[in-house]
């Protein structure tokens, strides 16, 4: 499949298959899930493709994309890219400004919208957007914008001029595919941009390390409007004729992995980390559960290490004993995640090894990957066979890889971004005229396997001299269900403290032990709370060097949102936001010292 575009890709796919399931969404108002079939979806491109043709926009326009995974969302990109424009997916769940300022960013010509309450809430920013045409949206009335610029999407795909004819073009497989903006945890966020050869080579090389293939079905539920997503459970799903099903939400993903047993999952490692958490409170003050459950992973896990030959065989009475085991606890874990999983894919953030060893000993096949947006984007990935999850895995196929100053991961191949739009000097700062990406994270390469050991900038350097990676505290801390989010805190500072969410539900059981008011501020404040959680800080992070562990942590009951400014759309936290925010409590932390 190498010098093919996208659309390329899946009219390739239409054609071998036509009338294999492609997409599957949940019809609400039918209350069932519907599947539609390459040949079928190809038909809907085709409306997106006329309707975008009456517009007469110029070749390369960009198309914002604001709109849930959805069959819908796939049409709209691949309806774009067949007409030579470019995709540019927004993150639903942002706010109105961040919106905007992408939009603006961007140049877009046409703006597609889930409904019209979300145009609505841009309509504030409209004159940021000259260059826009045409605002369509999905679901709502036409009354609720504003008339002319904005047109229901019915209206819009049905009013096409008879006799309106759409031809395939000859695009350039160098050509700009996709424009993604980064998170943006350090500042506004960088458009990334992405040719048709980029995302096709990072297909191409997924393929060389992973099984996929016509009878796998893929639960596809992290946004479209990020990378990995759209490289993974997207596009590497055309390329391999894969069925991809559109979860309802996140609220009802644990319903959904039920209904759906999909055999491949591609998620972030908070969604491993809440069922770790989740399977963890269902053994509390049970000794008989608790003791099976350990004796579980402690076997399993040796068969884990014995099957990737990094270990001696179970002892025979442990290999008796494996087959109730697995019937009694590791079945119902699996269970929990649909049943079938072959592979459940995890980046995007550092995986816990304390949540990945007992998930893979009780048979969940995670393969911790790497990579970023500018590198299409996956990078690295453990596989099946050579599973290592300590680390990222190996480079995959065609990438190079290899380490510049400060142990900084460097990457090259076909897969490595054009660069930052209308950002010349962001662009030459972060790639090389030979073509090496400077990923701006420490690593090391052992045995040809890369252990990622933090961001260059997110690396705290204590006052006294100590470098320490937050990330990994951080992913240690979360693992206790007690805390819903951690933020260490301690550049240039005498030593570590943590602020801490408290996961309300939880909290308010433990502090009827604690004999505190569960809704009192005072009570978050108090010795008896603050040392409670230092406690479990303290269990959280046994093996860490002493001059990591937080010596003082700050309660909280309200969560960071993307909303309130302190997390990107991506869920990431904003570091120096959360700073500025809780500067005060911060300064209380490192009082008298």
């Amino acid at each position: 499949m190498n010098g093919i575009t996208l659309p390329a890709l899946f009219q390739r796919r239409v054609r071998l298959t036509p009338r294999r399931e492609a997409y599957r969404q949940f019809d609400e108002a039918a209350k069932r899930w519907v599947g539609y079939s390459w040949e079928a979806t190809a038909q809907r491109v085709l409306r997106w493709r006329a309707a975008f043709h009456q517009e007469a926009l110029a070749p390369g326009a960009r198309i914002a994309i604001l709109v849930p995974n959805s069959l819908e969302h796939v049409c709209i990109d691949q309806a774009a890219l067949a007409s030579g424009f470019v995709p540019v997916p927004l993150h639903v769940v942002d706010n109105p400004d961040s919106l905007a300022f992408v939009i603006a960013d961007c140049g877009a010509s046409v703006l597609v919208v889930d409904s019209a309450a979300h145009w609505w809430a841009l309509v504030p920013f409209q004159d940021r957007f000259p260059e826009l045409r045409r605002v369509v949206f999905l679901t709502g009335t036409a009354d609720v914008a504003p008339s002319g610029l904005a047109v229901p999407m019915e209206y819009w795909l049905t009013h096409v001029p008879k006799g309106t004819e759409v031809s395939n073009l000859a695009l350039d497989p160098q050509s700009l595919a996709a424009i993604i903006y980064t998170s943006g945890t350090t500042g506004r966020p960088k458009g990334v941009m992405l040719s048709h050869h980029n995302i096709v080579s990072n297909v191409n090389s997924l393929l060389k390390s992973m099984s996929v293939s016509y009878g796998d079905v893929l639960l596809s539920f992290l946004p479209l409007s990020h990378t990995f997503e759209r490289t993974v459970g997207y596009y590497l799903a055309i390329a391999s004729g894969a069925t991809v099903v559109f979860a309802r939400s996140i609220s009802l993903l644990a319903d959904d992995l039920q209904q759906v047993h999909p055999s491949i999952l591609v998620s972030v490692p908070r969604i491993y980390e809440r069922a770790y958490v989740a399977i963890e409170a269902t053994l509390e003050g049970h000794r008989l559960s608790r003791r099976l459950f350990d004796r579980t992973v402690q076997i399993g896990w040796q068969r884990f290490e014995y099957g990737q030959g990094r270990a001696p065989a179970p002892a025979r009475r442990d290999r008796v004993l494996w087959p109730l085991l697995d019937l009694l606890v590791a079945r119902r874990v699996r269970a929990r995640f649909g049943g079938r999983l072959k592979a459940a894919v995890t980046g995007g953030a550092p995986m816990s090894f304390e949540v990945a060893k007992p998930l893979l000993a009780l048979g969940i096949p995670l393969l911790q990957g790497y990579g970023m947006t500018e590198s299409s984007p996956v990078i690295a990935c453990n596989s099946l066979l050579d599973n290592d999850p300590s680390t990222v895995g190996r480079p995959l196929p065609d990438v190079e890889v290899r380490l510049g100053d400060n142990d900084e991961l460097l990457a090259r191949n076909d897969n490595i971004m054009l660069g930052y739009w209308h950002r010349p000097e962001e662009t030459a700062r972060a790639k090389e005229p030979t073509g090496w990406l400077h990923t701006g994270d420490q690593a090391q390469i052992v045995d040809g396997r890369i252990r990622i050991k933090g961001r260059l900038k997110d690396i705290i350097v204590t006052s006294t001299g100590e470098k320490i990676s937050p990330s990994d505290l951080e992913a240690a801390i979360a693992t206790d269900n007690a805390f819903e989010q951690v933020m260490i805190v301690g550049e240039s500072r005498p030593y570590m403290t943590a602020l801490l969410v408290l996961n309300n539900q939880r909290w308010r059981l433990e502090s009827r032990t604690l004999g505190v008011e569960a809704q009192s501020a005072e009570a978050l404040r108090s010795e008896t709370a603050t040392e409670w959680a230092l406690r479990r800080v303290r269990d959280a992070l046994r093996g860490f060097p002493t001059y990591a562990i937080p010596r003082r942590v700050c309660l909280l009951s309200d969560p960071w949102t993307v909303a309130s400014g302190l997390l990107t759309p991506t869920l990431k936290p904003k570091r120096a936001a959360i700073e500025a925010r809780y500067a005060g409590p911060i300064a209380e932390l490192y009082r008298n010292h």
